[in-house]
Parts: structure tokens; C-alpha cells; sequence
């Protein structure tokens, strides 16, 4: 309560403001009441902010500027707030030097924001946004049927031995994971841990660089785009959660106190066969890339991603068909140019 009596607006901090997760999960944060701020390596870069403008419509949101490399930038961001999300993370699918600029970089930054929530005093509970890359990318998963859990980890000396696919993304997920458990643990700060399978729908963000160019892939025809899907699926899933969902699966573990440890966020486990049948019957209007269709392609799911545990403790997803992971995000793929009008 403040002197007056009244109760004082809550404060949240998400990182990397100008990211696809980080808009929508602002957009969240500011319609449920809270009092944001964000940050952005430059905010004098407009074509990738003007949205944070359009946002401050919804109510009190700061802009601060902060890089993942420098210690310290955080602190006025983070400085009073009750909770930090921590979203921003470096995702450099084509770097000449993963193990300094995805992986290092990731634990790195991880370690220097919550250096700044120590330094708050005041952050109740930092939310990190990882990946189900931290979950799923394991030799071992052989037949069909699997469902992996929270206790599921990704296998970093397999994923670095064979050097394959988004392997530097998934081993730097782990690593920022285990770091970021291990510094709470000594600091006494509340973390929770969200691992987000792809995510799809619309966001503020004014550029969407991987999930969604992806989930349209077999509409735009992008080959490279299309490889998102299929490298997930070669680990025997695809696996989707509308970001909407992942946003107020975010806001949720952080409200509420009993929540701890890890919680995969996913909503849909499906195939790309199963996507393009869907999108062919519910969009003629474009052709489904069929070209994109050739090699061995899962006709069902063999591995389950589970969001048991994030169900079991009160959270329900709004969109749980292919359905509810599209409706809006044909409209986002146009106004972004991923699409033709």
C-alpha cells in the first residue's frame, strides 16, 4: 500500500523489447495493470521500436537502453521492479563462432541481468524464457510414443560432437538454464524457468526472425524458413504454443508463489504433413508449397512435448488446435511482408 492507501501498481521488466515474445508478452503485461519497462540494444532505432510507441497507449511503459554484453546495463531497467522476465537472447543460426556468440554470449547475458535484479532488491521472481531446444535434442529417443517432461534435458555433448542443426541455440538454452538455477540458488533469488516450443500468432513486433516466417514456410514457399519446422520435427515433434498462451503462461508462474523449476509451454504437438493438410483445406486461397514436402516426414507425432505440470497448477490454454494457432497470424505474415496481400 502506498502512504495514501492505495495499492501500488505492480512493476515488471521484460528484456529484449523489441523481440516477437518480448512485444506480446509487454502487450500482456500492460493490459493486466502492470507498470513496464523494457529494453533495446538501441532505442533510436525506429524500424525495429515503433511499435513500443504504439504500446505506450496501453499504459506506463520506459524504454531503456541495454546490451546482453555489458554487466550493469540493466540496473536502471530492473531497479524497482517486481518482477524480471528475461527474454532477450542471441539467436545467430549462421555464426562463424557459436561457442563465443550464441553460447557464451547467452550464459553471459543471462547472468548479467540477474546480476541487476540482485542489485534491485526489489525483484520478487525472475521469469527466463528458454527453449523446448533445452528439452528435446537427445540420441536416445528411439520408437514412438515418448512424452518428455520437465526432467528432460537436451544432450550438450551430443549436440556438440555432431555440430547439427540449431546446436549451438539448444546447447546455450542448457547452459543459461543450469547457470541461471545455480547463481539464483546462491543469491536467494525466486526463478522460474519457461521452455516455449515454437511459437506462432500475432504479436506488436514489427519483425518476426524464425517462428513465424516458419509456421507460414509452406505458404511463402521460404526454404529456409521451412527448416524450422523440419528440424524440429526430426526430433520427433512439431511442436506449438500460441504466443499469446506463452505470455500468460509467463505472467502466471510468476504470480504464483508455488511455482518453481522448470515448465515446457506447449499447446499442439503435430507434424509437418499435418500442418500442410490443414493449411491446404483452410486457406485455398494460397498453394501449399508441396515442393517443400519431399524426404522422410512423420505422418504422427513419435515424441509428445507435455505441459502436464503447468496444467496441473491451474494454467489453460485458450488455443489448443491448428486452428487457434493461425487465426491471426496469416494477417501478421502479410502485414510483415512474409505473405502477399
Amino acid at each position: 500500500m502506498s502512504a495514501g492507501g492505495e495499492m501500488k501498481m505492480r512493476t515488471a521488466c521484460v528484456t529484449g523489447g523489441n523481440g516477437y515474445i518480448a512485444s506480446a508478452l509487454i502487450k500482456t503485461l500492460l493490459e493486466k495493470g502492470y507498470a513496464v519497462k523494457t529494453t533495446v540494444r538501441n532505442p533510436d532505432d525506429m524500424a525495429k521500436n515503433s511499435h513500443l510507441k504504439d504500446l505506450h497507449a496501453l499504459g506506463p511503459l520506459e524504454v531503456f537502453r541495454a546490451d546482453l554484453e555489458e554487466e550493469g546495463s540493466f540496473d536502471g531497467a530492473v531497479a524497482g521492479c517486481d518482477y524480471a522476465f528475461l527474454v532477450a537472447a542471441p539467436m545467430n543460426i549462421k555464426s562463424e563462432n557459436p561457442e563465443k556468440e550464441v553460447i557464451e554470449l547467452a550464459v553471459r547475458g543471462t547472468l548479467n541481468v540477474m546480476r541487476s535484479c540482485v542489485k534491485a532488491g526489489t525483484v520478487r521472481r525472475v521469469v527466463l524464457t528458454s527453449s523446448v531446444g533445452s528439452v528435446l535434442v537427445r540420441p536416445d529417443l528411439q520408437g514412438d510414443g515418448q512424452v518428455l517432461d520437465e526432467e528432460s534435458w537436451s544432450d550438450v555433448g551430443f549436440l556438440t560432437a555432431t555440430k547439427t542443426g540449431f546446436w549451438a541455440y539448444s546447447v546455450s538454452k542448457v547452459l543459461l538454464e543450469k547457470e541461471a538455477s545455480r547463481f539464483a540458488e546462491e543469491h536467494g533469488i525466486g526463478l522460474v524457468t519457461v521452455c516455449p516450443v515454437i511459437t506462432a500468432g500475432a504479436a506488436p513486433a514489427v519483425t518476426a526472425r524464425t517462428s513465424v516466417p516458419g509456421c507460414l514456410s509452406l505458404l511463402s514457399g521460404d526454404e529456409e524458413a521451412f527448416w524450422t519446422l523440419r528440424s524440429m520435427e526430426a526430433s520427433g515433434s512439431v511442436a506449438l504454443v500460441h504466443v499469446d498462451d506463452l505470455c500468460r503462461a509467463e505472467l502466471f508462474v510468476a504470480e504464483q508463489e508455488a511455482a518453481a523449476g522448470r515448465y515446457i509451454c506447449c499447446a499442439v504437438n503435430t507434424t509437418v504433413r499435418e500442418i500442410a493438410r490443414f493449411l491446404e483445406h483452410k486457406y485455398p486461397q494460397y498453394s501449399v508449397k508441396t515442393s517443400l514436402l519431399s524426404g522422410d516426414l512423420l505422418e504422427e507425432p513419435r515424441v509428445r512435448l507435455s505441459s502436464a505440470k503447468l496444467v496441473r497448477e491451474g494454467f489453460e490454454f485458450k488455443h489448443k488446435t491448428l486452428d487457434g494457432m493461425y487465426d491471426d497470424m496469416i494477417d501478421y505474415g502479410k502485414a510483415l511482408g512474409i505473405l502477399p496481400n
